[in-house]
């Protein structure tokens, strides 16, 4: 008898280990799930693009002599969720056993062990294998620690892979170049165009679908560019190596208006859907720096990414679910405002990035870190909110990568279990690493009033509200001395500004939440 192989939206890899052994008799399955698209409400580019990369990869899969079973959002009978199909499958093809690969979502995987019992015949979860650090392996590495800090585990995987190593020792005699990753771009540097590919017939189709079915999702749909086949993904890796590559380290911080993707990569979405693998790609950087391509700091920055942290935060995710999703250190219970689905905001630097987020399903880890994330650590917005809203907009985000990334690192809600210390900043940080506040209705200088940056003045309100949670905390002894220091005065008025601002946008003002609801569906299943 046969058996059916599943292959998840996020598992387009010819390399993955429910494929490992496939018989000519076995029938590989591929569903569209209606419920896959929508427990969130996901940008209609990301839905565009892992449908026309599961129907491309189901092609190549025929075209190698396989058999697949190839079901469509809109087949009549498909049920909609995984389980469901599963069942019409096993119906179909009559298996003795059923072979998986762990999936990306926790809620994916307590799905995936309850069909044994409710199909009544065998089903192996198998190891995912694309990634350098088995769960098993990040479970002993992290041991009986109560907090987990990138930096080590990154030197152990850099150690076990021998990437940018000599012998024993790392590349140029350092394990990590980050403080030479920050120069803030010159005003007339020119940044190469990102390769976008032309959608074809199969495309065409899926993005008709998704303009019909998914009208009232986040973002654009077109101008779609983005790479759908594994050719298409090589080809865009090959192009940031020879002209992203040699720049990024330099400039992988900086913020530019108008130029959403600088010297990035944006092959996130193809490592996160399987079209790439992240050996390959750490391969290929390492390669350039050993070819004198690119330099030690761009090419170490951009190994830290992928190695370090990718497989890190997968690490948190399996070994902190599922309680690690529902704490909230810092008590934050405030609303996402309006302006992070519209951009209508007088805060230049958050109006260009959601403009860019909803036209591209993308913004780099900067910007998704220090102007939309710094906001909503500062103004204390409830954490399942903020994390559903990353979930929501971008082509690369899925479960396992957005929440410990956006609840640890973004918004501390962890309490510290991933980051050492919340990554809040001021204006200044912004000024600094961007042109954005030279266009700004605020003034990034001013400290207080209307017309004061709001980052400046929720910076230091964020110190007052959380300061019995955070005052002890060794990193962040410096600004607690000057707030220290500060006279009641000045504190009174900081809370002033911050209440007046954030209760203009509860209350119907500009930006606010009220009145408009947010485009999600249903929250996240986490914890089922």
């Amino acid at each position: 008898m046969p058996a059916l192989r599943l292959v998840l939206g996020d598992q387009l890899s010819r390399e993955l280990a429910a494929l490992a052994d496939t018989a000519p008799d076995d029938v590989i399955l591929l569903v569209e799930a209606d419920e896959e698209t929508r427990y969130v409400r996901h940008h209609k580019q990301k839905i565009a693009l892992i449908l026309s990369a599961m129907r491309h990869f189901a092609a190549d899969l025929k075209a190698a002599g396989l058999c697949v079973d190839y079901v469509r959002l809109d087949d009549p009978g498909n049920t909609g969720s995984f389980t469901g199909e599963v069942g019409r499958a096993i119906a179909r093809h009559r298996p003795d056993r059923l072979i998986v690969t762990e999936p990306g979502e926790w809620r994916v995987e307590q799905a995936m062990r309850g069909w044994e019992a409710a199909f009544g015949i065998p089903v192996h979860i198998r190891a995912d294998t694309r990634f350098f650090c088995s769960r098993q392996r990040f479970a002993e590495w992290a041991g009986g620690r109560s907090q987990y800090r990138m930096e080590f585990f990154y030197r152990e995987m850099r150690c076990e892979t021998g990437l940018l190593m000599e012998q024993d020792k790392p590349a140029g005699g350092q394990w990590n170049f980050d403080a030479e990753n920050r120069k803030r771009l010159p005003a007339r540097t020119r940044v190469p165009a990102l390769p976008r590919f032309t959608p074809d017939a199969v495309t065409r189709d899926v993005l008709s679908l998704v303009a019909q079915r998914f009208a009232d999702h986040f973002g654009d749909l077109e101008p779609f560019g983005w790479a759908v086949t594994r050719a298409e993904a090589l080809r865009a890796l090959a192009h940031f190596l020879r002209h992203g590559l040699p720049a990024f380290g330099d400039y992988q911080d900086a913020m530019k208006s108008g130029e959403p993707f600088l010297f990035h990569a944006v092959i996130s979405p193809y490592l996160n859907c399987g079209l790439l693998s992240p050996r390959e790609v750490c391969e290929g950087a390492v390669k350039a720096y050993e070819a004198g391509t690119a330099p030690l700091n761009a090419v170490e920055g951009f190994v830290r990414q992928i190695l370090g942290w990718r497989e890190y935060i997968r690490g948190i995710y399996w070994h902190r679910m599922p309680d690690y999703a529902t704490t909230n250190a810092l008590g934050a219970k405030r609303d996402l405002p309006w302006f992070y689905w519209s951009g209508e905001t007088d805060m230049n630097c958050i109006a260009e990035v959601v403009r860019d987020t909803r036209r591209h399903a993308y913004a780099h880890h900067i910007q998704r870190l220090m102007v939309t994330g710094n906001f909503a650590l500062l103004a204390g917005i409830e954490p399942r909110q903020v994390e559903e809203w990353y979930l929501v907009v971008y082509a690369d985000a899925y479960d396992w990568v957005e929440l410990p990334n956006v609840h640890g690192m973004i918004l501390f809600a962890d309490g510290g279990v991933l980051a050492s210390k919340p990554y809040a900043a001021s204006g200044a940080y912004i000024d600094r690493m961007s042109d954005y506040c030279g266009r700004c209705a605020y003034d990034v200088k001013a400290k207080a009033g209307p017309k004061a940056c709001p980052f400046n003045y929720l910076y230091w309100n964020f110190l007052i509200e959380n300061e019995r949670a955070l005052s002890r905390n060794p990193r962040m002894g410096m600004p607690y001395r000057t707030l220290a220091a500060m006279s009641e005065a000045r504190r009174r008025e900081i809370v002033a500004d911050a209440e007046a601002f954030l209760r203009l946008r509860a209350s119907g003002g500009p930006g606010s939440a009220r009145d408009k609801p947010g485009p999600r569906g249903p929250r996240p299943h986490r914890l089922e």
